[in-house]
């Protein structure tokens, strides 16, 4: 009997792992930085836009299409590419675990106690473009995070300033620096802010999980991008003291929700509050080649009829405004739904501001609340079990030694999202390519599953789950999309 069990047993499973809907997976390896920073800011034929009270959110101005680097281009040249990945994988947990320390939002005037949470703190913003800064421009790396709001560059004469790339920014020496006056409406507009008493100009602090601050004068000034596009009277930070684990770049382009983000104030400039971004995968050496990450701000943000596009409704949370929250309502592995992904443990508690799922640039990895994943990873090592398993890594704890082979058969994963009818009996699928989910973490053959749990409430659908996507952030008509291959 127990031997007629076991063949009943080993006979069902073979039939269900073939009735899995299946992919493959070109085995690659991990990437180094090799990225192309050699391009400059033409200042010919440049446009400056000025705020104008009569420009329409459906005004029809071009595009704004900027190029986007990975952090590790800023990198020490004889980092290993397994030391790049420790590096990664350490910046995500603080970053993970800054952003489930965020305080639920509250405004104070005249002290600085607010706490938000931002990729340049702990080093975790993980793209980068090259702007502009005042006139004449003066060039500086900038780390573009969808969890920040604020924007901000380190200014001369420093207080305390971290080691950055390039030259640090000295305002006096632009034409178009402007400060903003403490009775300004949108000097009140930030969660902390101060007054300097002599000359009456706004005071900004940003303060992040870990202890690191930025602080200095809240001003106005002209912002140059790659082809020579000028945006004028950016409201930014402009920070004399810089203090904590910033590192490499020269400051920050929040892209948040908020009314003092760059897509906010881009869209009072007629790009109608929209931007999208797709993020190349980076273990493809091919793909590197031929194609670079773009951010794109404004009407061309979104794809004009592209097959496969999803989207699904953009949440609002009271209590935090700055992320970007969607309603993901379940998971399938290998063209079967998850009995255990369940909606109540992702969805967000509109009156406490806790749990729910955001789509952030800066988190690498695709955290989900702990009994989502474990339902995830085991239906997952079910679909499996024909491949060798070895010890987990870092914090992957699905891992497999796939040395020797350079193809292998997985199965699909596929995300489950409100669609935008919000009808409860039909979803938005985002069907994830293999290599955004069965990653390299080592140059001997060990790939591991990119997903973890989390016991605090939040999750986060992470970068390496968005490669390849074009992910749209559609403010105008609060909607989030996803646009497969279309880099």
């Amino acid at each position: 009997m127990p031997l007629l069990l076991l063949l009943i047993l080993f006979l069902s499973t073979s039939a269900a792992d073939k009735s899995l809907d299946s992919q493959s997976l070109q085995l690659g390896t991990l990437p180094d930085a090799s990225d192309d920073l050699s391009w400059s800011l033409d200042r010919t034929d440049a446009q400056t836009l000025v705020y104008s009270p009569n420009i329409s959110s459906s005004s029809q101005l071009s595009d704004l299409t900027l190029r986007l680097h990975h952090i590790n281009s800023l990198m020490p040249a004889n980092t290993t590419p397994t030391d790049f990945l420790h590096q990664r994988l350490h910046r995500d947990s603080a970053r993970f675990s800054a952003i489930s320390r965020v305080k639920r939002k509250s405004h104070s005037r005249g002290s600085f106690s607010s706490a938000v949470i931002s990729g340049l703190a702990h080093g975790s913003g993980e793209y980068f473009t090259r702007i502009g800064i005042g006139s004449p421009a003066t060039n500086a790396y900038m780390v573009l995070d969808t969890g920040s709001d604020v924007v901000w560059i380190q200014c001369a004469p420093c207080r305390k300033c971290y080691s950055q790339t390039d030259p640090v920014f000295d305002p006096r020496k632009s034409k178009s620096f402007k400060h903003i006056t403490c009775s300004a409406p949108i000097c009140q507009r930030l969660d902390a802010s101060g007054c300097e008493s002599k000359t009456k100009s706004c005071v900004y602090q940003v303060a992040y999980g870990d202890g690191s601050v930025t602080t200095g004068e809240f001003s106005k000034e002209t912002v140059t991008f790659e082809g020579g596009r000028r945006i004028g009277r950016v409201a930014f930070g402009c920070g004399h003291d810089n203090e904590g684990l910033f590192v490499a770049a020269a400051g920050l382009l929040g892209l948040g929700r908020g009314v003092l983000s760059f897509p906010s104030q881009a869209g009072r400039r007629g790009f109608g509050k929209r931007f999208s971004y797709c993020l190349v995968d980076r273990t493809s050496s091919v793909s590197r080649r031929l194609r670079s990450s773009t951010v794109i701000f404004g009407n061309g943000a979104i794809p004009r009829s592209h097959t496969g596009t999803i989207y699904t409704p953009l949440l609002t949370n009271p209590k935090l405004d700055t992320f970007y929250y969607v309603d993901l309502v379940g998971i399938s592995v290998g063209g079967k739904k998850v009995p255990g992904v369940l909606a109540s443990d992702l969805s967000l508690n509109h009156a406490s501001g806790r749990g729910g799922v955001i789509v952030d640039s800066g988190t690498s990895v695709t955290r989900l609340a702990r009994p989502a994943y474990v339902a995830l990873r085991d239906a997952f090592r079910i679909g499996t079990r024909t491949l060798k398993r070895t010890s987990g890594f870092s914090l992957f704890d699905t891992c497999y030694d796939l040395s020797g082979k350079t193809e292998v058969k997985v199965p699909t994963v596929v995300l489950h999202f409100l669609n935008t009818s919000k009808s409860k009996h039909s979803h938005s699928d985002m069907s994830l390519p293999a290599s955004n989910y069965l990653i390299p973490v080592d140059t001997s053959g060990v790939f591991c599953f990119a997903f973890a749990g989390t016991d605090t409430g939040i999750s986060i659908i992470g970068n390496i789950q968005q490669q390849g996507f074009r992910v749209v952030f559609d403010g105008a008509r609060s909607r989030v999309g996803f646009s497969p291959n279309n880099c």
